[in-house]
């Protein structure tokens, strides 16, 4: 019964970040109930007994949301390095545990995905790219990393025994959702664009239902 538990006490933190919070300034009860939505996942992850790198890549995630509820450089960095590293993470457990094989995207709807999601990739470089000034290079890097996981997933075997593919890659898929439009809220959208308003629900809602289908795609 505790991993049920702590999944629900999870989702909760999650919803009253999502109606109370997303959209508001630091405050304390936004950093603490944005890190408990995915710290609570980790130790659900251990509780499943889930390999323990997945429970490393949410322990990361919550320590980037830590960072990415306070303002200024130096938390959006370590936000942002925190984030690279989980999906350093994710890419492992795709390869070690789902057998993400490049073969894999040769041919069919995978190949089409793959090449989308490149040209997706390209696109945003090139916005990004001049708009994000002196945290370019990072910002650039951090892109390159969650491409990777994305491929990794689109790369896993359909058939995959050790995880259930098709819930790891929607996970995958939604994490890329929220960190574009996260990157957009950040760098793209001008400050009075209508769109965020709305962009906060998104990127959070995208953002926990990927972390959620994550830990269950490597817990089947």
């Amino acid at each position: 019964m505790v991993p049920p538990i702590l999944i629900a006490l999870a989702a909760a933190n999650a919803v009253y970040y999502l109606v109370a919070q997303c959209y508001r300034g630091p405050s304390l009860p936004k950093s603490v109930s944005k890190t408990m939505s995915t710290s609570l996942l980790a130790v659900a992850a251990l509780a499943l007994d889930a390999p323990p790198l997945l429970a490393v890549a949410l322990a990361l995630g919550a320590a980037g949301d830590l960072a990415l509820s306070r303002d200024g450089e130096t938390a959006f960095l370590t936000g942002l390095m925190a984030f690279a590293l989980a999906h350093v993470a994710y890419i492992v457990l795709f390869v070690a545990t789902g057998g993400a094989d490049p073969g894999v995207l040769q041919t069919g709807w995978r190949m089409n995905a793959a090449l989308g999601l490149l040209a997706f990739g390209g696109a945003m470089g090139r916005l990004l790219w001049p708009a994000s000034g002196v945290l370019r290079w990072s910002v650039m890097g951090y892109l390159a990393i969650i491409l990777t996981m994305g491929l990794a997933a689109l790369a896993t075997p359909p058939q995959a025994l050790a995880i259930a593919p098709a819930t790891a890659l929607a996970g995958a898929a939604l994490f890329i959702l929220s960190d574009a439009v996260l990157s957009a809220e950040l760098f793209l959208l001008p400050k009075r664009h209508p769109l965020r308003r709305v962009a906060p629900f998104v990127i959070w809602s995208s953002y926990w239902a990927a972390q959620y289908l994550l830990l269950r795609g490597f817990t089947p």
